[in-house]
């Protein structure tokens, strides 16, 4: 595709919660149409064809991928990630994934050669990139306002997760574990602000649960990433608190940044939001006037992907982002496990 005027036809393989906030981007993004939609149960397909008349609906993937559809939109229980994503790229399309991308590296690596020997884009949802305050933070870092960066500091404090349909969020071998729900955000976010100083070597983490019948469901959360010039990522987490609240703070070798982001629940319209830049002498406000938030990062990245299919390009998170993502978290998993730093290694 090179024609700016073609419409860019999306499928869409999942029609839950956050799947209708996806199926909204689409129908909303100029130069996209939301073609076809595959979910399982009868009561989503009803509700499906109800609120988008004139798109295909189906029960099974298989009969979607089929179609003649540029590109798929997959968001599904991370457990069949890389089933759902392979038979997509089977057929010659290109694929949007939700992330955590696949649940072990050999998956994630698998799913970037059938990309890369098909000629199709593979691009993640980490939509946080395309964010007016996030993304600000890291276009002044590289504008080298603050130097080169040498601390952050990002922390999550929000209400507990949602179960997710059939309550695969809360089961282990399905959601893999809860690092790789939220945190894998922000270790996505830490890699990519400090990519001018190469791609982090190293994390510790630790982690424990507030309830003890299920361990394995860690509420809490910290882990710290090392990175070539010795700089450091502190990621933290809880899901014990109340409603939605984000802080990040950066210091590099001429100043430093502080962000927040506060929210009655994680996909609110109204959030408060603020970001301000220290050069080493003087503090400003740079709090974007565009807001930001998940659901509004998600309209942002539907568009990017029009403009990608048509002329090719660029994507603001690859399947290779996605695999270092994954690889992030799953280190700081073995870190938990070993009680010891652990080697980030794709």
């Amino acid at each position: 595709m090179s024609n700016s005027d073609t419409t860019v036809r999306f499928g869409l393989v999942g029609f839950g919660a956050w799947g209708q906030f996806h199926a909204k981007c689409i129908a909303g993004a100029d130069g996209a149409e939301l073609a076809a939609i595959a979910v399982r149960s009868a009561e989503s397909q009803a509700k499906a064809k109800a609120a988008y008349p004139n798109a295909v609906v189906v029960g099974d993937y298989q009969e979607l991928v089929a179609l003649e559809l540029d590109i798929v939109d997959v968001v599904l229980p991370s457990h069949i990630h890389f089933e759902v994503a392979s038979a997509v790229l089977d057929a010659g399309k290109h694929l949007l994934l939700e992330k955590p991308m696949c649940l072990n590296i050999a998956d994630c690596r698998a799913l970037v050669e059938k990309a890369e020997a098909g000629g199709r884009l593979l691009s993640i949802m980490h939509e946080l990139r395309l964010s007016s305050m996030w993304g600000e933070m890291k276009r002044l870092i590289e504008s080298g306002e603050i130097g080169e960066p040498q601390y952050l500091m990002m922390e999550l404090s929000r209400h507990p997760y949602r179960t997710g349909s059939g309550g695969w969020r809360y089961n282990i071998d399905q959601v893999g574990s809860w690092i790789l729900e939220e945190p894998i955000h922000f270790f996505d976010l830490a890699r990519w602000y400090f990519g001018g100083v190469g791609d982090p070597v190293r994390v510790f983490a630790t982690a424990m649960a507030r309830d003890p019948e299920r361990p394995e469901l860690q509420d809490n959360f910290t882990a710290t990433m090392h990175f070539p010039n010795e700089g450091f990522a502190v990621i933290c987490q809880t899901l014990c608190a109340f409603e939605h609240h984000q802080s990040m703070k950066i210091s590099g070798t001429n100043g430093a940044l502080w962000a927040r982001w506060s929210g009655a629940q994680d996909r609110t319209e109204h959030p408060e939001f603020s970001l301000k830049v220290f050069d080493g002498e003087t503090v400003r406000d740079a709090t974007p006037e565009k807001i930001t938030g998940e659901i509004f990062e998600l309209q942002d990245h539907m568009a990017m992907l029009v403009a990608a299919v048509r002329d090719g390009g660029p994507l603001t998170s690859t399947g290779v982002d996605g695999m270092w993502s994954v690889a992030m978290c799953l280190a700081a998993e073995a870190s938990i496990k070993s009680g010891v730093s652990e080697a980030i290694e794709l």
